[in-house]
């Protein structure tokens, strides 16, 4: 009996069985309960000599993730932990709230745990250019290029969120709108958030549109609620608005509850345009239109990168992830007497 008939017989995956048995908190309780049972019936004994050697041979990547909230996080975590285990290693996953400093938590976690490398799920630029030096493991970030930092033991995988954005507002744009609200995130020019304003600024200058951002921006944090609250007041300050550019499907989630709750149709009132492209977006009423990342690919080619350089020294890598535009159902032309 191993791990994987575990996973089998409860109907999930490795990576869950293994979170169950190491007491991660990460799991569903249901979910955790019919991982046990299925332990119990089997009377499966996990080799705990076997895992502490394991472990104290420094052979548990560390995974940072910043954000406790961010669905597009939480899909590729699963991704990560298995490419982890398809190479033989084990992760230990660790989340921070999207406000702190996540290089500052990781360089706590090298000195009590001893990793052989980390990988970072999103990141503030400012936090590793002013602590990072510390780290002296090979480093991986995903969602956000390391390229600007030019530190030897930090690579990255990440999309071009200002490119991606620009896009998505040059779709709000070919269906005729003009009047469009932008909502959330942190605009400090290390977060990602800021990339995707510049993206929203790119394709407003390309139409020849003025953009007040004072007045058409709402930033908010990455939660539904958040979004709800922050679309509130967009639509207070700018009552004529006929779309909205949220800076992910989280928020663009929150933006069509808070619509639909003051009386607007979407589509038919305020289009809503997103960017990730979570799989929630495809059940959502009406489905999202969005930026789609390649989760997947990010996921195992930053696994990838990370474990090479655990085998051999090599220099850093940057790499760019393709994204694509997914029309959904929640973007329409603007009517021509608006």
């Amino acid at each position: 009996m191993t791990i994987r008939d575990i996973a089998r017989l409860a109907g999930c995956s490795v990576a869950t069985v293994s979170r169950v048995l190491n007491q991660y908190p990460d799991v569903s309780e249901a979910t955790r309960q019919r991982v046990l049972a299925v332990v119990e019936e089997c009377d499966f004994h996990p080799n705990s000599n076997a895992r502490h050697l394991k472990q104290q041979a420094g052979r548990r990547v560390s995974v940072i993730v910043k954000g406790t909230q961010n669905m597009l996080f939480a899909e590729m975590v699963e991704k990560v932990q298995l490419r982890v285990q398809d190479r033989g290693l084990d992760a230990a996953v660790y989340y921070v709230d999207e406000d702190a400093n996540e290089v500052a938590f990781a360089l706590q976690v090298c000195r009590e745990y001893k990793p052989p490398a980390v990988l970072f799920l999103g990141g503030d630029l400012e936090y590793f250019q002013r602590d990072f030096a510390l780290i002296g493991v090979p480093c991986v970030l995903l969602t956000n290029s390391a390229r600007p930092l030019g530190f030897a033991n930090l690579s990255s995988v990440s999309t071009d969120d200002a490119l991606a954005a620009e896009r998505a507002v040059d779709y709000l744009f070919l269906h005729h709108h003009r009047k469009i609200g932008v909502l959330g995130g942190n605009w400090a020019c290390s977060q990602i958030s800021y990339q995707r304003i510049v993206g929203c600024k790119n394709s407003f200058e390309k139409h020849a549109i003025p953009f007040d951002g004072e007045r058409q921006c709402e930033p908010c944090r990455y939660s539904f609620a958040d979004a709800y609250a922050a679309t509130g007041r967009l639509l207070d300050r700018n009552p004529g608005l006929t779309a909205i550019f949220a800076l992910s499907d989280v928020m663009a989630i929150g933006a069509i509850r808070a619509l639909r709750d003051r009386g607007y149709r979407v589509p038919e009132d305020i289009s809503v345009m997103g960017f990730d492209g979570i799989p929630v977006g495809e059940f959502s009423v009406p489905r999202l239109a969005t930026i789609c990342q390649d989760t997947r690919l990010m996921a195992e080619r930053g696994t990838d990168i990370l474990l090479d350089r655990l085998e051999r020294k090599l220099p850093p890598v940057y790499e760019t992830a393709p994204f694509q535009l997914l029309a959904g159902e929640s973007v329409a032309a603007k009517r021509a007497w608006e």
